[in-house]
């Protein structure tokens, strides 16, 4: 096979890794409360099991990626995360008490920290400029996976039989499920995966030739801004000796601590972030409300949630499939701007018409088809944009800690966003009114901060321009 041939499985493999964890969810998510109700486990047991796995994910995550950043390799990261979800799924198949099942989701979202290290493979793996399309069709392949699970419970459902000592059930067969499949990605990882080299690695020599030729001795960073020493973000290119590569690193490795403290102090890495808890935040409580909001207002029962939640995900994958295609015509930072605006509208209809709905039972549902479609819309514009936008302002060299501490930071957020919302599917005004509020903050940050969204080549070049006008 030829490189492209190898990178595109490589993909393949990245997404069938991300579909695997929409379906995880979308298999386990419906029984596992019925599951610890039999292991006579309290109610708060539900929200400590669907906590442990984002838990477990946000602490690994940064861990995964600082052992990517130091290996260069991601392999053989994967193939060891991935023995962590099939243990985790097999001890939810086992679920002998509520313990063990809590232990089970612990042990399985360890395995999903991994993901910070495959962000940083991609865009080590990626040009700039295709960059947030690749980001959007992983991405896509995770609400793929949550739209098909619920297609695989239609069976596992009917499972009744015995395997050794152990029972399969409506409620243990999602856990032996999973664990079958992560065993199966084991061997199509093994046998399609490749780490291929940096992207700027590979054009670095063209890159100094190039320089000789027009006769220009400055270096062209990777990323970087006036404050800061370009060397920390410099592509490697490969003409460089061993000497000077390793004299080059050895002040980066000195000062490493500080290094990591002063980039996610960054105006625009602070709201990169933020637009990342926020997002997931807001997502999360929406999703902890729907399902009691349906059953008050229009008494949706399990078909009719299942129906919403699946045109709900075809909703969310076409539109990443459209972001894919807008990120070849517009500037991510654009694309973050109109997420927010549609989110911020989004809410503010919820806030009129859902708070306190009338006009009978037609309106009101039109009026929260719209608000959730709306709300849906938006999450792929800023979902994809903020996570390119992280990739170009964060170095390279570290891409898979950045990566992880920026899951790390949405893991935070998908565990406090269904405990606020939780608590006040009563007051939907309090609920709703807070999510605005996070959403024009960010949108104001945005604003402020614009001209700094960008890869650090159009920021410098725009700067650049601007003086010489």
């Amino acid at each position: 096979m030829d490189n492209h041939q190898k990178r595109n499985l490589t993909f393949f493999t990245i997404g069938l890794i991300f579909m695997l964890s929409g379906v995880e969810y979308a298999v386990i998510l419906p029984t596992i409360w019925s599951y610890l109700q039999i292991l006579k486990a309290p109610p708060y047991f539900l929200g400590l099991g669907l906590s442990a796995f984002s838990l477990s994910g946000l602490l690994t995550g940064p861990l995964f990626g600082f052992w990517s950043d130091r290996s260069k390799t991601t392999k053989s990261i994967i193939l060891f995360s991935n023995l962590f979800e099939i243990a985790g799924n097999f001890m939810y198949f086992i679920g002998y008490s509520k313990w063990l099942l809590l232990c089970s989701r612990l042990v399985a979202g360890v395995g999903a920290g991994a993901g910070s290290s495959i962000f940083g493979f991609l865009t080590r793996s990626t040009r700039p400029e295709e960059r947030a399309g690749i980001f959007a069709a992983i991405m896509a392949c995770r609400q793929v996976g949550l739209l098909v699970g619920p297609a695989f419970n239609l069976f596992l459902r009917l499972c009744d039989f015995k395997l050794g000592p152990f029972a399969v059930n409506k409620y243990t067969s999602p856990g032996i499920f999973m664990c079958l499949l992560w065993v199966l990605l084991q061997f199509v990882v093994l046998a399609a995966y490749r780490d291929a080299p940096p992207v700027s690695t590979e054009g670095g020599a063209v890159m100094m030739e190039m320089k000789q030729e027009e006769g220009d001795e400055e270096e062209v960073p990777l990323m970087g801004s006036d404050e800061e020493p370009v060397h920390t973000y410099r592509a490697v290119s490969s003409n460089q000796t061993e000497t000077s590569a390793s004299s080059e690193m050895q002040p980066v490795h000195g000062c490493i601590s500080v290094f990591h403290s002063a980039e996610f102090l960054r105006e625009e890495v602070v709201v990169l972030l933020t637009a990342q808890f926020i997002t997931l935040f807001n997502q999360t409580a929406l999703e902890t409300m729907v399902t009691p909001l349906t059953q008050r207002y229009f008494s949706f029962g399990e078909l009719g949630n299942s129906l919403m939640y699946s045109l709900c995900g075809v909703e969310v994958i076409l539109g990443f499939f459209f972001v894919r295609w807008l990120s070849t015509k517009v500037a991510d930072r654009a694309v973050l701007a109109t997420g927010l605006v549609i989110c911020s509208t989004a809410c503010i209809w919820c806030i009129i018409f859902l708070c306190n709905p009338r006009g009978g039972y037609e309106w009101e549902l039109v009026a929260f088809i719209i608000g959730v479609f709306l709300q849906l819309l938006g999450l792929p514009f800023v979902a994809v944009s903020q996570v390119s936008l992280f990739s170009k302002v964060t170095a390279e060299k570290t891409q898979g800690f950045s990566q992880g501490v920026r899951r790390s930071v949405g893991g935070l957020a998908t565990i406090l966003g269904p405990l606020w919302a939780g608590g006040l599917t009563a007051n939907l005004y309090i609920m709703l009114g807070m999510m605005l509020a996070l959403l024009l903050m960010i949108t104001v940050m945005t604003v402020l901060s614009y001209d700094r969204l960008a890869e650090p080549r159009a920021v410098q070049s725009a700067q650049s321009s601007d003086s010489g006008g």
